[in-house]
């Protein structure tokens, strides 16, 4: 099992910039990918994007590319979501997650962490 740890989130105004984090610990070389997702108030959980443990390839939803870039840290065993542009739209939890394959679905998750933008 993987554990993961999300930090970084908080209050942000229109424009402004976060940087949330992801530490992953255990047993992370079963890892294919770390997803972010995030959750509104009365939405569903939608995916953000992801990258690749070991190639480092990246994909994003529409609606942050071009805004939100997700690197990592093989060495920290951490990944990072970089979101500049802010919107009032972005604000929700956002989570970070693991699955052990292209094909798999995304089963182990992070606790969360808060990010509202205000307008």
């Amino acid at each position: 099992q993987v554990q993961l740890v999300e930090s970084g989130g908080g209050l942000v105004q229109a424009g402004g910039s976060l940087r949330l984090s992801c530490a992953a610990s255990g047993r992370t070389f079963s890892t294919y990918a770390m997803g972010w997702f995030r959750q509104a108030p009365g939405k569903e959980r939608e995916f953000v994007g992801q990258i690749t443990w070991r190639g480092g390839d990246t994909a994003y939803a529409d609606s942050v590319k071009g805004r939100f870039t997700i690197s990592r840290d093989n060495a920290k065993n951490t990944v990072y979501l970089q979101m500049n542009s802010l919107k009032p739209e972005d604000t929700a939890v956002y989570y970070c997650a693991t699955k052990i394959g292209g094909y798999a679905v995304y089963d182990n998750w992070g606790q969360g962490t808060q990010v509202t933008v205000s307008s």
